[in-house]
């Protein structure tokens, strides 16, 4: 049971996304309302639905987010709500995963908040005036910390004559739209494509010469920045990619993780390295900390862990190119292989 002041673990539910599917954790970085409750089909869930609506602006504004927490198993199928997208998201939470993680009872009403750093704020039980409590605490709460953030900015990591060499690379070759990893609600890694979500195209180094160039760079001005700042020692480094963010379509990537599902649970840190600066927009920032940008000068770099939610705002003209590989170490692995093992049974089990 989850108290005022807990962080909020990260949890997979089945939701009326388009991949049907919602991580919780992918929603820090604003002020979160959730409303549990025993089915969407209660006059008293259907009150709360328009009372929400006139919360609708700020959720435009990416400034809150909105759950409904049904705990109904027939509400997934059964439910029209087509008229409530603009409203609010909804977890079908017929296993009760997510009423049990914050303790709250299949047969209960209760509104939770939960802060841009995902932890608990208020938790209030439903009644006739509960809902302006918890309006008057988000419209009056700080959009952001605003505070330092835990990540090392370099510059000269690249030499600039590098960097055009990668950029040619890049447009010599093929690139093609960058994926999403993502994970489903039983916990299994999957590939899809969301152009409202992440736009960018990718070209894999497969020169060897420029691997071999690109790796002596990070290890000689990297990673014993790396050691230094965080105390870790990297080991390993992996998706040797070159990016590109174009203004033709107005490349970006919403708010995401690095690390949170299978096949990249082991990666430690990343390594975001600009190779170019004739361009707008398209700079990185961390919306749990701050509303903040940050674009390193060409061949520069910004590295921060692989857990820390982060975002690539729209480059608005020209193009931005980057590579962005990330690092690991053995414990990192195992430990990675420990959780895809545990995954495994617990799927196994059903």
């Amino acid at each position: 049971m989850l108290l005022q002041g807990d962080p909020v673990p990260s949890f997979t539910q089945y939701c009326n996304t388009d991949w049907k599917h919602y991580s919780f954790d992918m929603a820090a970085g604003r002020y979160i309302i959730l409303l549990f409750c025993p089915s969407i089909q209660t006059e008293t869930t259907q009150i709360a639905l328009n009372n929400l609506a006139s919360l609708k602006e700020l959720r435009q504004q990416a400034r809150i987010e909105v759950f409904i927490v049904s705990a109904d198993r027939n509400d997934r199928d059964s439910c029209d709500l087509r008229n409530y997208e603009d409203t609010a998201f909804f977890l079908f939470d017929a296993d009760l995963k997510v009423h049990n993680l914050f303790g709250v009872a299949s047969d209960q009403f209760m509104w939770v908040v939960v802060d841009p750093m995902l932890r608990v704020k208020k938790i209030l039980p439903y009644n006739q005036n509960s809902f302006e409590t918890v309006k008057y605490f988000v419209l009056n709460a700080p959009p952001y910390q605003d505070g330092p953030i835990p990540a090392l900015l370099l510059d000269s990591v690249l030499e600039a004559e590098f960097c055009q060499t990668l950029i040619n690379y890049f447009n010599q070759q093929s690139p093609i739209p960058s994926g999403i990893l993502t994970q489903n609600a039983q916990g299994k890694a999957v590939t899809t494509a969301s152009r409202s979500f992440k736009r960018r195209y990718d070209c894999i180094l497969k020169e060897p010469s420029l691997v071999r160039n690109l790796q002596a760079r990070i290890i000689r001005r990297v990673v014993p920045e790396i050691k230094k700042s965080f105390q870790c020692e990297v080991t390993g480094m992996d998706r040797m990619i070159v990016s590109c963010y174009d203004s033709a379509d107005l490349g970006c990537f919403a708010p995401h993780r690095d690390n949170t599902v299978a096949g990249a649970r082991h990666r430690l840190f990343a390594i975001s390295i600009n190779l170019n600066n004739d361009f707008d927009g398209g700079d990185l920032f961390f919306p749990e900390f701050s509303a903040r940008g940050f674009c390193p000068s060409p061949g520069g770099a910004i590295i921060f862990s692989s857990a820390l939610l982060h975002a690539v705002r729209p480059v608005t003209a020209g193009r931005r190119y980057a590579c962005l590989p990330f690092v690991f170490n053995e414990a990192s692995i195992t430990y990675a292989k420990e959780q895809d093992a545990k995954l495994s049974n617990h799927q196994a089990r059903g």
